[in-house]
């Protein structure tokens, strides 16, 4: 999940380097939904592109600007793509995604040489005993799995106070816009490896907020799906109400490709039985769907930075230009079920992190929560530098799924999100989405007292259980900023329409250029 208020509340490329201040030279820039460099196609095989990933990983993120979006690379990966490459020759090709390279979030569990750790030494070197269910489909779809990429640690849930984009594992997440500057989280290294070129496509997981916060910030998109829409198995896991994996990716395009290859049903997650068949994601899309569609503003979760709501304000008027009926403001007031929301994910924390532990990781040094806190205490120099584990203590605390204060919050949590927010107020405007800024721009990095982030539009959605999609909706001073669209469950169809129309009319997004600071003011330089 994201660092948010609510936890404040309770509690180059070659091996060219960077001079000191100046930038790298921007990445080749990809048309939004058009041919990419790192697809095979009838001129490049799986080999070249991941040979040409794995070059831009040693470029940027290990040399160079060193982004550290990457936390592990796949030992195989050129093995895999050269057999990708043997049947591309004998005639077979998987599909869209043959030898494509991607990397995942490092807590969604591989059953090869590469580990899944959720950034923490505790699991440092702890192999899966299997695929998850996502990575399963996304192997026999022709993926590479070329690494796993860095996160927040635990997925944000340990500390109040902790820096987004860091993991003892992985160190500092760097945001490829302006280095002194967050990544947001928790899926920092995803979103931060696709801005910067090193793939063009990723998985990362929310809880709330962890695809569409990091993507919004470093000016890629990101979808984060009805709960069911994709299976959770394998993921290490905050709260089975509310995770779920989702692709973050340079393009709407792209997003419904990667979609398209890990929705459908599992029955190992059986919130995935609830779910509708998967539509045809890239038939979707269309230039022309916001003709006549129906949007409503949530002017209640504007950023009150006035440069950032003025952009925001463009995109809408864009809309408008391109046909949509916008309805502004709707009525979604800003979120008041913040603790009840904290109290479900503790919860169900201290519950399901056993299982995925018994079930991916039986050899292990750890057990369950309990166990996790005991490392963390004997290694405090390298598991608490900068801040605790604060979450974990109040999660410990905690009763079982079946204790009054669980019942009451998750009931408050779905009552007030569904019937008295969301499904209230699409369906008093007749709404094929909402939207709003999905929140500010990066904060700049800072140990001592953690994330700054300026709120955002994540928390109805992930705590609805509904589908939320980000699209790059321009910059204030060089940093990126991002328009939300939400929608009711399993509208990821529609989503992805809309927000291609606004993207392929717009074509906002800009490449990073690496800048060692932000871009401040002269007067105030030092």
């Amino acid at each position: 999940m994201r660092r948010r208020r609510f936890f404040e509340s309770v509690g180059l490329l070659a091996a060219g380097l960077l001079s000191k201040g100046a930038s790298a030279a921007s990445p080749t820039s990809v048309p939004a939904g058009g041919h990419s460099p790192f697809k095979p196609d009838g001129e490049t095989s799986a080999t070249q592109a991941v040979r040409h990933a794995l070059g831009r990983i040693e470029a940027i993120d290990r040399r160079g600007p060193r982004l550290r979006s990457m936390i592990e690379l796949n030992p195989d990966a050129m093995q895999i793509a050269a057999a990708l490459d043997a049947e591309r020759r004998e005639g077979k090709r998987r599909g869209l995604l043959h030898g494509v390279p991607v990397v995942i979030k490092d807590n969604i569990a591989t059953g090869d040489r590469m580990a899944t750790t959720a950034g923490s030494l505790s699991l440092d070197g702890v192999r899966a005993t299997r695929d998850a269910d996502l990575v399963r489909r996304l192997r026999e779809a022709g993926v590479v799995i070329i690494g796993k990429t860095n996160l927040s640690e635990w997925a944000n849930i340990r500390s109040t106070r902790a820096t987004s984009g860091w993991s003892a594992r992985g160190g500092l997440t760097r945001n490829p816009y302006a280095l002194d500057r967050n990544t947001s989280g928790s899926s920092s290294g995803s979103a931060a490896a696709v801005a910067a070129g090193l793939v063009a496509m990723a998985i990362g997981t929310e809880t709330d907020g962890s695809i569409v916060s990091p993507a919004s910030i470093c000016g890629v998109v990101g979808l984060k799906p009805t709960v069911g829409r994709i299976s959770r198995d394998g993921i290490i896991p905050i709260s089975h109400t509310q995770d779920t994996p989702g692709p973050i990716t340079r393009s709407v395009h792209d997003a419904a490709l990667l979609l398209s290859a890990i929705a459908g049903v599992d029955s190992r997650d059986p919130q995935t039985s609830a779910a509708p068949a998967p539509d045809d994601y890239l038939r979707a899309l269309n230039k022309d769907a916001l003709k006549g569609a129906r949007i409503g503003v949530a002017r209640e979760f504007f950023t009150g930075h006035d440069e950032v709501d003025q952009q925001i304000e463009l995109a809408i008027a864009q809309l408008r230009l391109l046909g949509a009926d916008v309805i502004d403001p709707v009525d979604l007031p800003r979120v008041s079920y913040d603790k009840e929301e904290l109290s479900v994910l503790l919860h169900e924390f201290k519950h399901d992190l056993p299982l995925w532990l018994d079930t991916f990781a039986p050899h292990a040094q750890v057990r369950n929560l309990a166990d996790v806190m005991a490392f963390n205490n004997a290694h405090r120099n390298l598991e608490q530098p900068d801040f605790g584990q604060e979450l974990f203590t109040q999660a410990q605390a905690l009763g079982d799924l079946d204790s009054d204060a669980y019942q009451r919050a998750l009931a408050t949590c779905r009552t007030q999100s569904r019937d008295e927010g969301l499904d209230r107020v699409l369906a008093q405007h007749g709404l094929d989405a909402i939207v709003a800024p999905t929140g500010g721009t990066a904060w700049l990095t800072d140990f001592i007292n953690g994330d700054s982030s300026n709120g955002g539009f994540s928390t109805p959605a992930a705590v609805a259980g509904y589908p939320h999609l980000t699209v790059p909706a321009g910059q204030v001073r060089g940093l990126p900023v991002g328009l939300s669209f939400v929608g009711p469950a399993w509208s990821e169809a529609r989503l992805l329409a809309l927000g291609y129309a606004f993207e392929q009319a717009t074509l906002w997004r800009r490449d990073p250029q690496f800048l060692a600071r932000s871009n401040v003011p002269p007067l105030i330089r030092d």
